[in-house]
């Protein structure tokens, strides 16, 4: 039996080029999925899927990984991925959740659940960053997805979108903080709030910094959150708060950034 021919996708053959390459090859239907708030110490965990319609339908203007839009741009690509895509589907973790489960398994859990609810039914999968396990499907971990996939980059914007649209309302409930500005991400705004009224419910508490404020840093990860009263009042702190910046355990603390950059905030470059 004659084996097919390799299939080789440049570098430089731009955000359609893999997606394309597969679709030669027979997998009309590739879905991406990635993730936003993975490095926040507030608010949910999301994450979307989309499958992008084949040829010029699919192709649309300006779309990039999230993080490197701005915020108009990601609103209007949001609204062009909405109406073009074959399929689209968007999971929300809340932060109750993440420090239950832990980061990464909500993370890959995520994104599964999202692609297992998409309409159209993908025969090929790209993920941003981490291979999701339990598709009946081949699938392909692609690292920087978002830069080099424009099913993966939909997706990213997707889940984008929507996480910040759930940190503004989260803003209008607990104003002290600034969701709306820095998105539930380590900043020194953000820090300076946590030290001067604590967390509220919609921090994890299974993040380094946010455990070490409350005081319950001595504690397993999984057991960090407590039990609290009435949705929108600040947990009271239970020890001495100390200067400790981190994230969830595997992360590396990220470098202030000035407040509403996201790109330095999600891990990317300016």
């Amino acid at each position: 039996m004659l084996t097919p021919p390799r299939t080789v996708v440049r570098r430089d053959g731009g955000l359609y080029a893999l997606e394309r390459a597969l679709q030669r090859r027979g997998f009309r239907h590739v879905a991406g999925a990635d993730e936003a708030g993975r490095g926040a110490c507030a608010g949910p965990l999301v994450a979307a899927a989309a499958v992008l319609p084949e040829g010029r339908r699919g192709e649309i203007d300006g779309l990039a990984d999230s993080k490197l839009l701005t915020p108009a741009s990601r609103e209007r690509i949001y609204g062009e991925v909405v109406a073009r895509a074959l399929a689209y589907a968007v999971v929300v973790i809340p932060a109750e959740e993440v420090d239950a489960r832990g980061l990464h398994v909500c993370n890959v859990a995520a994104m599964r659940r999202a692609l297992a609810s998409l309409t159209t039914r993908p025969e090929y999968v790209l993920t941003d960053g981490f291979g999701v396990d339990g598709l009946d499907v081949p699938g392909l971990a692609v690292w920087k997805g978002d830069q080099v996939a424009a099913c993966v980059a939909a997706a990213s914007v997707l889940a984008k979108v929507t996480r910040d649209r759930i940190m503004v309302e989260l803003d209008g409930r607990y104003p002290r903080y600034g969701f709306a500005e820095h998105k539930g991400y380590i900043t020194a705004e953000h820090t300076a709030a946590l030290r001067e009224h604590g967390p509220c419910r919609e921090h994890r508490f299974s993040y380094v910094n946010v455990a070490t404020i409350s005081g319950r840093d001595g504690r397993p990860p999984r057991s960090r959150r407590p039990v609290v009263e009435g949705p929108d009042e600040p947990i009271e702190r239970s020890g001495a708060s100390g200067g400790t910046v981190g994230v969830a355990l595997g992360e590396q603390p990220r470098p202030p950034a000035p407040v509403g950059e996201d790109v330095v905030m999600e891990g990317g470059v300016r």
